[in-house]
């Protein structure tokens, strides 16, 4: 029995614990109940075969990379337009947020379906009903039965916007065994940054190219920016935002909150100087994060009860919580200041690169691993602080806002940081429409690209 053998046999094993982990997770995310027969390869939509359509597929595992997506796809069909190619996108997810924020991603044509499981027979129905002429996928994506496949079927598959923290690569070398046929098989890989490549070299991945990260180039939604700095009007304190919030990590910040109200009354007037909002990153947790809000006794205010915005004066112990998805430009712009989430636990880290596009300073605890290189650029720059603990996050974002001249000093970072990192897109585009058709054995000649046209 190969590895892969016993790997696929595992996963084949698990698919009915798959599927009832998704209809408890639907319970709260309605979102995962939703076409589940699709992640085993049964379809509704007309085969290629049927429908006479090409597909390149995409594949944007959750909300940051999808995302992402938007740049790529927008880089992708300028390839697909100058190839005088008429390929539709097969754009696919594996959770609920990424696959609602996908759908604004559709033009005519394209399909959405949920990331195939990684069983041969299911991969198997997923290639066979869309046939797709490349595969296509975001950051840290890579599945061992896809690539094989893929790889035998002779369809490229490209890993783009690729990144590889320490953590991760220590758990893939664990497992060597399974991880280094899959990133090897690879056609392509481009890299977010040296870092990243360097450690996707020592997995076995051909790396063709290090071309920066994709999210530097995603523009804010202008429409939800004009809606904060028109409900900003209204205030009369700043607002300090704790962004992407992860469990446990509320708890650690209420506890700061309770400290500044129940201090002596020069401490207690600095609770009072901001509005304080959370944005928790999972949207199954808004019920659990407004109990934790009331429980400890402040009043809660919620985005998805405001009509005309936040209540410009409200109760003194006024907590807000962001419960809505898709609205994170809005937050960000509604925000002086922005706690980062996942970084104040041992979690990595959320991404920062949007709340910098905005112009939202960051304030960011010790666990940023996930997104090092970028957390590292920002603090360098000004767009962000780093900080021990929550404590002292709560401390540094109240002397920020407090002083319009830090404030302004470090929003002017903000736009520098932004505007210094943009151009990914447009590597991506080159690297894209460069890379190779996989060839059938590892020794065998380069093949064509396989954009040109007739091949």
């Amino acid at each position: 029995m190969t590895t892969r053998t016993f790997y696929s046999w595992v996963l084949q094993a698990l698919q009915p614990f798959l599927r009832r982990k998704l209809q408890r997770r639907g319970v709260e995310e309605p979102g995962y109940l939703e076409a589940i027969d699709e992640r085993f390869g049964h379809y509704t939509q007309a085969c290629a075969a049927q429908s006479g359509v090409a597909y390149v597929w995409v594949h944007a595992v959750s909300l940051g990379e999808t995302r992402a997506a938007a740049v790529l796809l927008q880089a992708l069909r300028e390839v697909m337009r100058d190839a005088q190619l008429d390929l539709k996108i097969l754009l696919t997810h594996g959770t609920a947020t990424g696959r609602a924020q996908g759908q604004s991603l559709l033009h005519d044509g394209d399909v959405q379906v949920w990331q195939p499981w990684d069983t041969p027979a299911v991969v198997q129905r997923f290639l066979q009903h869309f046939q797709p002429r490349a595969a296509i996928v975001l950051e840290t994506e890579v599945w061992p039965n896809w690539v094989a496949l893929c790889r035998q079927a002779q369809i490229p598959m490209l890993l783009v916007n690729a990144r590889m923290s320490e953590k991760s690569m220590r758990q893939a070398q664990r497992l060597a065994w399974l991880s280094r046929p899959a990133y090897q098989g690879l056609t392509a890989v481009f890299a977010q940054t040296q870092a990243d490549a360097t450690r996707l070299r020592q997995l076995g991945a051909n790396v063709d190219g290090v071309l920066g990260n994709l999210k530097f180039d995603a523009k804010p939604d202008a429409q939800q920016l004009l809606q904060a700095t028109a409900w900003k009007q209204s205030l009369t304190r700043p607002v300090v935002l704790l962004t992407s919030s992860r469990e446990g990590e509320e708890v650690m910040w209420l506890d700061t909150l309770q400290a500044l109200k129940d201090a002596p009354l020069d401490a207690q007037h600095h609770f009072h100087a901001v509005h304080w909002l959370v944005v928790p990153r999972h949207p199954q947790r808004f019920d659990e994060v407004a109990a934790l809000i009331t429980q400890r006794g402040f009043a809660l205010s919620r985005r998805s009860e405001w009509a005309n915005g936040p209540e410009a004066a409200p109760a003194d112990d006024t907590i807000w919580l962001g419960d809505s998805l898709g609205e994170m430009a809005l937050y960000y712009g509604l925000a002086d200041a922005a706690l980062l989430g996942g970084s104040f636990a041992p979690l990595g880290g959320q991404n920062l690169i949007e709340a910098t596009a905005c112009g939202c300073p960051v304030v960011m605890g010790p666990h940023t691993f996930n997104f090092a290189e970028a957390a590292d650029l920002a603090e360098a720059a000004g767009a962000a602080l780093r900080v021990a603990d929550m404590a002292e996050a709560v401390v540094t974002a109240l002397q920020m806002v407090g002083s319009s001249a830090d404030e302004n000093a470090h929003v002017q970072a903000c736009w520098t940081f932004s505007q210094e990192h943009k151009g990914a897109a447009l590597r991506h585009r080159r690297g894209v429409a460069s890379s190779k058709k996989p060839t059938p054995h590892p020794s065998a000649l380069s093949s064509p690209c396989f954009w040109r046209r007739g091949e």
